[in-house]
């Protein structure tokens, strides 16, 4: 039976095995700071509650938005961290925490060079735009999924010499009078609770999107969408602020998704949409303007006769789909359905050929037709933190050495869901996680090798 988050308020850390920083979580966020401590000399750990790491960094993309990097100069792309955050905070209407805004857009390039030293060979998608982005700037790795970012980091991780340990579901929070965290405890699979001491603790632990009841006090909107995300996505992270009295910020924030595929469970790529797509609800009619964002169109998609719809498109847009494997995967499940003439794709849809929206013939025939729904796929609220990723008090003094970021923190998507500019929750994770973990070496009393 999975045990609850709790806090375990003591002045002495649990008798256990000491290391400098405990990082729970081994996603994007995690892994980040692991690489980062290593290469500071510091020791850690990384506590993961699956065997392998995955999170929502695997079930992601794996595309991470960051300004003025080296990949971007060698493909020609101009870009800076002015011009980052203004997009950021163009499409939040001016409602991001502005103190993260900076600090992460300044930090995103230097994330992502320190992790391309460690053998991420990162390159920058170019042919095509994501909403809200005026500058080409999501960094990939060849294989373009996030299992593969996940398992890049993990490599670079152990090559640095950091440790992890799999099935480590940390449960317990060791915290003195002071709010120093003085250890963690965590449950193994056969229920047994295991402890080690730190000096410093990064919570990278993902949001609340798997747990149905804070969904439903929180995000009501979403309490009957499909949760597309990891299980991991427990709350663990409100559950021990609200414990030890600290800020929860943007609550109300998180990335949905308008193409989540069905009945196959896949998520199909944006790009399609960008590239004019239309997306058609079960009467053939076009009902929001798709270059919006992908976040705001599962409400929009929600919205529709059965919370279904359809995306529509030609030869041109299909060809840039199968450059993404998660398409490739969802075709081979038999998602795509191609229409010779409008009379076919009316059949396909299921509504009469004159009521299709008449933008779609500005790509066809011939036309092809992706059945989809609106998904919940990471929260982007959560524990309110400084712009050194420092967890607050609700009056808004630092706790001495906890720290969080990604999902398990507030983001940069403002406070609803069409805040959230793509790339938003792997740019917190990866920034997050690089600036927590120089944030952490400056807590520690001592250097360790």
């Amino acid at each position: 039976m999975q045990q609850a988050p709790r806090v375990v308020r003591a002045e002495r850390p649990p008798p256990a095995e000491h290391v400098p920083v405990v990082i729970v979580g081994a996603g994007a966020c995690g892994l980040t700071a692991a690489i980062a401590l290593r290469d500071l000399g510091i020791a850690c750990v990384l506590l993961e509650r699956d065997a392998t790491p995955s999170g929502s960094t695997a079930l992601s993309s794996g595309f991470i938005p960051a300004a003025g990097t080296r990949a971007q100069a060698a493909q020609g792309i101009t870009d800076d961290a002015a011009t980052f955050a203004a997009d950021i905070l163009a499409k939040t209407k001016g409602t991001a925490a502005p103190h993260l805004v900076q600090a992460y857009a300044q930090a995103s390039a230097p994330a992502i060079d320190a992790l391309a030293g460690h053998g991420l060979a990162f390159s920058v998608l170019d042919n095509f735009l994501y909403p809200g982005h005026r500058v080409h700037r999501m960094h990939t790795l060849p294989q373009r999924t996030g299992q593969a970012l996940v398992a890049g980091l993990l490599q670079a991780a152990q090559d640095a010499g950091a440790d992890w340990l799999g099935e480590a579901h940390v449960v317990e929070l060791w915290v003195d009078s002071a709010d120093r965290v003085r250890g963690v405890g965590f449950a193994r699979p056969d229920g047994r609770i295991e402890h080690l001491a730190c000096d410093a603790l990064l919570l990278a632990c993902n949001g609340f999107g798997g747990n149905p009841a804070l969904v439903a006090e929180l995000l009501p909107a979403m309490r009957e969408a499909t949760f597309a995300g990891h299980a991991g996505n427990d709350g663990s992270a409100i559950e021990w602020g609200r414990a030890l009295g600290a800020g929860l910020a943007d609550l109300g924030g998180y990335q949905g998704h308008g193409s989540w595929v069905v009945p196959q469970g896949a998520l199909m790529t944006w790009a399609v949409m960008m590239e004019g797509g239309k997306q058609l609800n079960a009467r053939g009619q076009r009902f929001h303007d798709e270059t919006q964002g992908y976040s705001e169109a599962a409400v929009e998609v929600l919205a529709q006769p059965g919370g279904v719809a359809w995306n529509v498109f030609g030869d041109r847009q299909l060809a840039l789909a199968r450059e993404f494997p998660d398409f490739r995967e969802a075709e081979a499940a038999g998602a795509l359905r191609s229409a010779a003439d409008r009379a076919a794709l009316a059949a396909v849809i299921g509504c009469a050929p004159e009521a299709l929206a008449q933008e779609i013939d500005r790509f066809g025939p011939p036309f092809h037709a992706v059945r989809v729904t609106g998904a919940l796929f990471h929260t982007q609220g959560g524990l309110a933190i400084d712009e050194r990723c420092r967890v607050l008090h609700t009056e808004g003094r630092p706790f001495p050495n906890l720290l969080a970021a990604g999902g398990a923190a507030r983001g940069v998507s403002g406070n609803a869901v069409w805040g959230y500019l793509s790339g938003n929750g792997l740019l917190s994770a990866v920034a997050g996680g690089w600036i927590a973990a120089h944030t952490a070496a400056a807590c520690l009393e001592r250097p360790h090798a």
